[in-house]
């Protein structure tokens, strides 16, 4: 139960109340001067200080001052006589919590203390989502201690901070929405949304109704207002993944929202302010596509304010020991763990350094999820390591563990059907979330369960 610190320099006050929080679960600590209250907080993990506001030497409004410097968010309860409340209202603009007039019903007391710790609570609960939200994409936890990416960790250091648009480039694999949110979570956007689109995702009628968005009977089917992405980046980043893409019509309309900073909807007249920071990236060389007539020029340049190039995976094969670590523990410890793999042995992380990543990160990442799921043991052993990890230099199929004489469909429905048993059992039975861990959809699931029989199956597992 919570600490609750009672400070009075009435002698008899804190212990009386004391008692009556003892009775309702907390811990009470007492004190009878500001300078000893203040000991106590630098001792013991206080929740709550319960302190008066007249007090010889230092006074409750003072010690509210000095907790609040050591503790921000710990709530402070001020005391006070009817002759008082002028010093109770300074101390509730000081920081406290809220004032009770002496004397009170202990069931006053309790209910204000309940509240306040209620309130703390949901401080410190947003606080550490929030902490957690900025952790995750530190640019400091991207992985990876190569010059290449020491290099890329000091421009989203020095470009996070400021509003400039950023161009991300590299090969499709290599993480460049990670490094986008690295960015927009580390600059002084945070708070607000990072709203992200593929170019190559839509059809350009399509792309254009979600940049843009649309008015109600602007087109067939537009059958109410749509707000478009700009709209909704608003305060915070845009992120345009593969601008490369981007049909030239639609390249035109992008130049004139970066240079006005505002938006028309489709079917629409009114010009929208809009306020975001864009990050584009893509896996092409933009100032090639210029050359060849596929990019705008001056688009390209409000694009390349700076520029942050992701290396390849061949280009820091150093960096391919800390990956497979991490893709291990991501596999084994989380929400979605499988198996018993605790670990991988020298010689497999040997193959998996000599192996070109043509799918970069993306690729590797892959390879340690399908090993995770299909080894045997508690180690990864080259043996669980795809045939071209294997054997990259032999041009000749290996199908180590499998019998002389079974066919290819076979062994695909042998695998195909070990993958869903162990993703079924990861996400408790839960069909959905198997569906999501195997890449699929929930109704492919559903027929692939029919197919093998393994509604009967998954059934007596749970019996």
């Amino acid at each position: 139960m919570e600490n609750i610190l009672i400070v009075d320099d009435e002698k008899h006050y804190p212990m009386i109340i004391g008692e009556v929080l003892s009775e309702e679960g907390y811990t009470p600590f007492t004190a009878s001067s500001g300078m000893e209250a203040l000991d106590i907080l630098n001792t013991q993990p206080i929740d709550l200080i319960l302190s008066d506001v007249k007090m010889p030497g230092m006074s409750g409004i003072d010690l509210l001052e000095k907790a609040k410097q050591i503790k921000p968010d710990l709530p402070v309860i001020i005391m006070t006589a009817f002759g008082s409340v002028e010093k109770a209202v300074e101390a509730m603009h000081k920081g406290a919590y809220t004032f009770i007039l002496k004397p009170f019903e202990n069931e006053a007391l309790i209910a204000h203390i309940a509240k306040a710790l209620s309130m703390s609570k949901i401080v410190r609960e947003n606080t550490l989502l929030k902490d957690a939200i900025q952790t995750r994409y530190q640019f400091d936890n991207i992985i990876g201690k190569s010059n290449p990416m020491q290099a890329l960790y000091e421009i989203i250091k020095k470009v996070a901070p400021t509003s400039a648009s950023v161009l991300v480039e590299g090969e499709s694999g290599t993480g460049k929405e990670l490094v986008a949110k690295s960015i927009h979570y580390n600059s002084m956007r945070k708070d607000h949304a990072l709203v992200a689109v593929n170019c190559s995702a839509f059809a350009e009628s399509l792309l254009e109704s979600e940049l843009f968005g649309h008015e109600k009977g602007a087109f067939t089917g537009a059958v109410g207002l749509k707000k478009g992405r700009f709209e909704m980046a608003d305060k915070g980043t845009l992120f345009l993944d593969e601008i490369g893409e981007l049909p030239m019509p639609l390249q035109v309309k992008l130049l004139r929202v970066l240079q006005e900073r505002t938006v028309e909807r489709v079917g629409g007249t009114a010009s929208l302010p809009v306020d975001f920071r864009l990050i584009a990236a893509t896996n092409k060389i933009l100032e090639d596509e210029v050359n060849k007539g596929n990019f705008r020029q001056d688009l390209y340049y409000r694009l390349n304010v700076v520029k942050a190039s992701i290396p390849p995976l061949r280009d820091r094969l150093g960096d391919i020991p800390l990956l497979i670590n991490h893709f291990i523990k991501k596999y084994t410890q989380g929400p979605e763990s499988a198996g018993g793999v605790t670990g991988i042995d020298k010689e497999a992380v040997q193959r998996l350094c000599e192996y070109e990543w043509k799918g970069n990160v993306r690729e590797l990442e892959n390879v340690i999820e399908r090993a995770v799921i299909l080894a045997p043991g508690s180690m990864i052993t080259v043996s669980d390591l795809p045939a071209q990890i294997r054997n990259p230099k032999s041009g000749t199929l290996q199908l180590d563990g499998i019998p002389d004489g079974v066919g290819l469909s076979e062994t695909l429905a042998a695998v195909e059907k070990r993958m869903i048993l162990r993703a079924m059992k990861m996400a408790g039975n839960v069909q959905t979330q198997a569906a999501q861990i195997l890449g699929i959809g929930k109704s492919g699931l559903n027929q692939k369960l029919k197919k093998f029989n393994l509604d009967k199956e998954l059934k007596q597992d749970e019996k």
